[in-house]
This record gives C-alpha cells, sequence and structure tokens, in this order.
C-alpha cells in the first residue's frame, strides 16, 4: 500500500510514523507513507495556500489551485484507488471503513486546515470524506495519523499475530471482552478461573458472553 498525504504541516505527521507497528510496517515495505507540503504547489510568490471566505465570515479557506496540482501531479505517476479528505463533517470512521480501505493499493489523504477547503475540491476532487469524530480539532494531520494506523495495522504481516485484529473491538459489531495478564492474583484481586482452565471451547464462550454484556452496558447502539 502507498498513502500520499497532503498537508500543510507535514512535521506534524513525522512522529507517529516514526515508532511502534508503523514504524515496522514502513521498514518492512508493508506501506509506503509520503508527505506532500500543499505550499510547494502555490504559485504565489508568498507560498499562500488561503484565502477569505467569499460572502464574507471569520475564518480562512484553503484555496483550491495547490490541492488540484499535488493531486494532478500525483496522479500523473499511477492511479489512485481512493482520495480521501478527513473532516469533521462526513461520514464517521469505523472498523468497517478500515477493514475497506485496508484492502486499497494508493490512497491519496488531504488534512484540511482553517475554515475547510474550497468546495470545489470536494465535488470534484474527493471520492470519499472521513471524519474521526463529532468533534472539530486544530487540523486534518492528527486525524490522518489516527486513520493511517487504523488501515495500516490490518495490513496482512504487519502485526505480528495477524489473528489480533480479527479479535478487536468492532469487528464484529461486538466490544471485545476484558483481558488479564500474571500474575493471577494481585492484592486479592484475581482472574476470572475460566482463563486459567485451559478449555479453550468454554474460555471463547465465556470471552463471546462478556463481549455481548459489554456491548450491551457500553454501546448498545452497535447492537442494532
Amino acid at each position: 500500500m502507498r498513502i500520499d498525504i497532503l498537508t500543510l504541516f507535514p512535521e506534524l505527521l513525522a512522529s507517529p510514523f516514526e515508532s511502534s507497528i508503523l514504524k515496522r510496517a514502513i521498514k518492512n515495505k508493508k506501506v509506503e507513507i509520503f508527505f506532500h507540503n500543499l505550499r510547494d504547489f502555490s504559485k504565489n510568490s508568498y507560498k499562500q495556500v488561503d484565502d477569505y471566505s467569499y460572502g464574507g465570515g471569520a475564518g480562512m479557506v484553503l484555496m483550491i489551485e495547490p490541492i488540484h496540482q499535488c493531486v494532478k501531479a500525483l496522479k500523473a505517476e499511477r492511479s489512485y484507488d481512493e482520495i480521501i479528505y478527513l473532516t469533521p463533517d462526513a461520514e464517521i470512521l469505523d472498523q468497517k471503513t478500515s477493514n475497506e480501505c485496508s484492502l486499497k493499493k494508493n490512497i491519496i489523504i488531504l488534512c484540511g486546515h482553517y475554515k475547510g477547503i474550497d468546495q470545489r475540491v470536494r465535488d470534484n476532487l474527493i471520492s470519499r470524506e472521513i471524519s474521526i469524530g463529532d468533534f472539530v480539532i486544530s487540523g486534518g494531520e492528527l486525524a490522518a495519523a489516527v486513520f493511517c494506523d487504523s488501515i495500516i495495522r490490518l495490513i496482512p504481516g504487519v502485526l505480528g499475530d495477524e489473528s489480533s485484529a480479527l479479535s478487536d473491538s468492532f469487528q464484529d459489531n461486538l466490544i471485545a471482552p476484558p483481558v488479564y495478564t500474571r500474575p493471577s492474583s494481585y492484592n486479592n484481586w484475581k482472574v476470572p478461573n475460566i482463563l486459567l482452565s485451559g478449555n479453550k471451547n468454554e474460555i471463547e464462550k465465556w470471552r463471546e458472553k462478556k463481549s455481548i454484556e459489554r456491548t450491551i452496558k457500553i454501546r448498545p447502539n452497535l447492537l442494532k
């Protein structure tokens, strides 16, 4: 997989990809990540990429030309399965979306900023819009890191145990069951006996039951 991220602040994105699972995925050539500074595609001598909103109102808007020029340059080199704009006013990222996107070969991600981007970009260049939640953050860079992590970890060979991702919360519309590790007793707080029994069938039944119980309690909407 190749992911090209269009941003005004590539330095904000560097750190998440330089450690842990994402670093290993890049090192093992499971994914390629490229950052593109939109200012490099501005024809303005001041490298301007934003301007006032037509019709007035507070805040600046990302201009169409730098975004279009960057996308055009990338598409001249290869085809892309998706051009994704990360914005609060879009479909909410969920596990199903992450699963779908993890199967793509080439993706462009556009990080929004300020009051957003010229609507003509959304109308003519973007193939999908995704939000990481019903809240607003300063820019799309942190959202891009979250989104990339959610899909890269699903690529075969990225996780040490590939079955681990299959038991994550939301994969089957259930929240994951509680987990425990050594010691089996601490401060008189004990691990459930069933997990120490070695009976795999009964353990799986217990985990499924706990998943359902936790989902009903915490996220009953998932069961609809």
